[in-house]
């Protein structure tokens, strides 16, 4: 017999929905997590901090009134660290307690330390005080997130060489940063501290940002990006980062020096895999320490399962906590349904980017005839009233069938509204349905009927002209 019917490792959301959906199931269960990182990676130092940070920062410099009341317009005109992060931890307090509550509710064991493999079905936890434990299991969950990937040739000193983790350990917002990396995490950063009035520069080896976007919202937050006086650095790398006493300078192999009061690494993310000792289960992890799982979130050995970012893309708290759900059920032998291919993408930069489905140039490379709706909010009562004048939502639209292909959103509430479209979407509807839909009004929700009836408008013009 078996110490637990299941046990999964990592409390972040993937390990916390694994857990508790077993649990659900009549199953004994227990998750392994360290004290100080009650709800992992995601609560501690990544999703939820992050995002409360960016509401932060939107509300105290004022940025969404400044449409009304000028562009000098702030909440307060000194804003210090303490003022962002009062709000943080007071987030991060709550939703750790909300977490113990959840698993505490549904019987599951909280196993206090780090784990590691003895064999295929048996962990030895180590919590630090000498006093290691020795579990078996039925069944494992492998949810140990991931860490921020640190190139070896720099000298990171946690004060003014960081990564991501490290912004919430700043002593001060700095006057000036260079972040190297314009991928989610570092573009998210950039607007957040551009904002508060911080020099910011972005170094990308690529001709681009967020290329996975729609090429028009990139371009749209490009230029917003810009007007808060942040520079682009495509094309570059980092040659060297040399620390001085106020700062450091950020050295590119073409020969640019860029001084900074402090430089943040957002080089990618490298699976919490290293100490797992995977091998003794027979696994192993690729180089940036992810997991291979099947369509069921399997691994190569049967009763070992690995959900979250630690096996790969997308790597988003929203998927990782669905992956659990569904591998629990797996595991447990219970029927579900398969992971939704229509997963929304959030970006919390400033202002939000959010879409769901297809871009133009995926639907150009495969020859699917689209139109495109648009609406601005600019057009729309509530996006005067909110104080938007640069937000825009796009539906794409199949000319064919008039199904809705893609959503895609520039502008306030962005990864609130694209769960309309994504509805839709799901439920295989058409353009026509958006069309005769009654929106509250004002709401910016009403944009989707906007956009639907300029698509609809360029459909018929098309029928028109065919006939």
């Amino acid at each position: 017999m078996s110490d637990y019917d299941v046990v999964v490792l990592g409390s972040g959301p993937g390990g916390q929905r694994a857990a508790i959906a077993a649990a659900k199931l009549g199953r004994t269960v227990a998750v392994v997590e360290l004290r100080n990182m009650i709800g992992g990676v995601c609560i501690n130092t990544g999703t939820i901090p992050s995002k409360t940070l960016r509401e932060a920062v939107v509300y105290l410099t004022g940025m969404t009134q400044r449409e009304m009341y000028g562009s000098a317009y702030r909440v307060k005109d000194e804003i210090t660290k303490e003022d962002l992060m009062s709000r943080t931890e007071h987030v991060m307090g709550r939703q750790i307690d909300v977490i113990r509550s959840q698993l505490s509710r549904n019987h599951v064991a909280l196993l206090t330390g780090v784990g590691h493999f003895t064999d295929p079905n048996t962990l030895e936890i180590n919590d630090g005080t000498g006093q290691n434990r020795i579990v078996t299991a039925d069944k494992i969950i492998i949810a140990t997130g991931t860490k921020p990937a640190r190139p070896s040739s720099v000298e990171f000193d946690n004060t003014t060489i960081i990564d991501s983790d490290g912004i919430l350990d700043l002593a001060r917002i700095p006057q000036s940063m260079v972040v190297v990396g314009a991928g989610v995490i570092g573009i998210e950063y950039a607007s957040m501290f551009a904002a508060l009035g911080t020099k910011v520069t972005v170094v990308e080896r690529r001709d681009n940002i967020l290329d996975f976007c729609d090429r028009e919202v990139v371009e749209a937050l490009k230029y917003q990006l810009r007007d808060l006086a942040v520079t682009f650095r495509f094309g570059e790398t980092v040659k060297a980062v040399e620390k001085y006493a106020h700062g450091a300078i950020t050295i590119l192999e073409s020969g640019k020096k860029i001084p900074a009061e402090t430089v943040m690494y957002s080089a990618g993310r490298q699976g919490v895999t290293d100490q797992l000792d995977l091998a003794k289960a027979g696994l192993e992890a690729d180089d940036r320490g992810r997991i291979t799982v099947d369509e069921h979130f399997r691994t190569s050995v049967e009763h070992i399962y690995a959900v979250g970012d630690v096996i790969g893309f997308p790597a988003l708290a929203a998927t990782s906590m669905e992956q659990g759900r569904l591998a629990a059920h797996h595991a447990c032998d219970e029927p579900v349904h398969d992971l939704n291919l229509l997963q929304p993408i959030g970006i919390y930069t400033i202002p939000e980017i959010s879409f769901v489905g297809r871009t133009e140039d995926e639907l150009t490379e495969h020859k699917v005839p689209f139109e495109v709706g648009i609406s601005r909010y600019r057009e729309l009562a509530r996006g005067q009233i909110v104080g938007d004048s640069y937000g825009v939502l796009k539906l794409i639209v199949s000319t064919e069938d008039r199904k809705v292909l893609g959503v895609h959103i520039f502008g306030t509430q962005a990864t609130e509204l694209v769960h309309i479209g994504q509805a839709v979407m799901g439920c295989g509807g058409t353009v026509d349905y958006l069309v005769d839909a009654v929106f509250n009004y004002p709401t910016l929700a009403e944009s989707y009927k906007v956009a639907a009836l300029d698509a609809m408008n360029k459909i018929r013009q098309l029928a028109v002209i065919g006939d």
